[in-house]
């Protein structure tokens, strides 16, 4: 018989690649929004918008969720809904925290209450840990939060575990580190990169002068993974014989500096020649290293991350070329 899941935050780069992967594999896929009367990029660019049933939805909202289960029935939750943006979390520090938080709490609320074995992964962060050490974190490694982003994924984390411990729900959080594709919105530093190098090559081919692109620190060190590889991570957790958190990172950091070098040399630039790092671009409590260790996702789920940082701006590169 086939299984159906319900993906809160479904319109997402995660969400629309879970659902791409679940509805591959024969799951019935629900799906909710913020804004649910579309448009819908990501799914439509997936070919998902008439395979995702859709519906509206706050799951911040116990009562909505609550009449939402009891609809759809579903037998696995995914929770991928809120604010996902460190540098934003600063300029709208309750909002990232309530939507987070308040989510978390009322899906895990509306799951007790409706008495069914129904699975919930949780997408935590590994903005969770702060400054990691250079070998990685793992699921032993204290949080020491430096955002209200992280300050809200570290408590959501923590109510996860306790529904987990206290009521006895199959509760799991997918502590996440970076992770990318070209689903992924442009207020993020890896599109900002990659496809301001696109702009500037394709002015500087036109024979238009071309503005620098402002960064921030560019000393900063990033796990950086695909997020198909990270996404299919959350349905192996599902499919385990218990609920267990877990790190999802490929346990490799990169510099943003690197980074930047490589997506400028995919368009035969030097970024040296295009890129400046303005003071005010940098955010109030930026962390120098945040690098996850997977081990107990490969020794545990069998799963590894498949894609390292040059094949990733490869493909990032490649998909701006073609957005034009």
């Amino acid at each position: 018989m086939s299984r159906t899941a319900l993906v809160f935050g479904v319109s997402g780069q995660d969400g629309s690649l879970l659902a791409e992967q679940l509805a591959a594999e024969g799951t019935v896929v629900h799906g909710t929004s913020r804004q649910p009367a579309g448009p819908f990029p990501n799914l439509a660019a997936l070919g998902l918008v008439d395979t995702v049933r859709l519906h509206g939805c706050r799951p911040d909202d116990i009562d909505a969720v609550r009449r939402l289960l009891d609809a759809v029935q579903p037998d696995e939750v995914y929770n991928l809904s809120a604010q996902s943006s460190v540098g934003l979390s600063f300029a709208e520090p309750r909002e990232t925290i309530d939507s987070i938080l308040s989510a978390t709490v009322a899906i895990l609320d509306a799951i007790r209450l409706s008495g069914a074995a129904i699975r919930f992964c949780n997408a935590g962060s590994g903005e969770c840990f702060g400054e990691t050490p250079p070998t990685g974190a793992d699921e032993s490694t204290p949080f020491r939060p430096r955002s209200p982003y992280a300050v809200a994924k570290a408590a959501a984390h923590w109510t996860v575990a306790t529904y987990r411990e206290s009521y006895g729900l199959f509760a799991a959080t997918a502590i996440l580190f970076n992770h990318e594709s070209p689903l992924r919105a442009e207020r993020f530093v890896t599109q900002k990169v990659v496809r301001g190098a696109a702009r500037i090559a394709a002015r500087l081919a036109a024979g238009q002068a071309a503005e620098p692109l402002r960064l921030g620190n560019l000393d900063i060190c990033r796990d950086w993974g695909w997020a198909a590889d990270h996404v299919a991570a959350l349905r192996l957790m599902l499919q385990a014989d218990s609920a267990e958190d877990f790190v999802i990172a490929t346990g490799e950091a990169t510099t943003l500096r690197d980074f930047v070098a490589a997506a400028f040399s995919a368009f035969g630039l030097d970024w040296r020649d295009h890129v400046v790092s303005v003071p005010e671009l940098m955010r109030p409590s930026d962390i120098a290293v945040s690098v996850g260790r997977p081990d107990r996702a490969f020794a545990r789920l069998g799963w590894r991350a498949t894609t390292r940082m040059p094949e990733l701006v490869h493909r990032l590169a490649a998909a701006a070329r073609t957005a034009g």
